[in-house]
């Protein structure tokens, strides 16, 4: 029984360095399964070590929801984000 040839060192290498265009066909696409249950979401990267302090979704939020009390937070106005100098919003 023969072996496959191993590829290439050279070969793996191309392989994950970025295009200047990829061409997709979209004709091929389906919608996102999962995008009715993110609805209304937004979602947070943790740091490993904080997330560790976390079990559940639900722990981050309550945690949160007192900090936002605590602080007086949600009864501030929202203030928009300053743009640097000489750009327009």
């Amino acid at each position: 029984m023969k072996s496959k040839p191993t590829k290439s060192t050279s070969h793996s290498r191309r392989k994950d360095e970025l295009r200047d265009k990829y061409d997709f066909d979209y004709s091929k696409s389906r919608p996102n399964r999962f995008a009715p249950k993110l609805k209304g979401t937004t979602a947070v990267v943790l740091q490993p070590d904080v997330a560790k302090v976390f079990k559940s979704a639900e722990a981050v939020n309550e945690l949160l929801r007192s900090a936002i009390a605590a602080t007086g937070a949600a009864s501030r106005p929202k203030q928009r984000p300053k743009l640097p100098k000489g750009r327009a919003a």
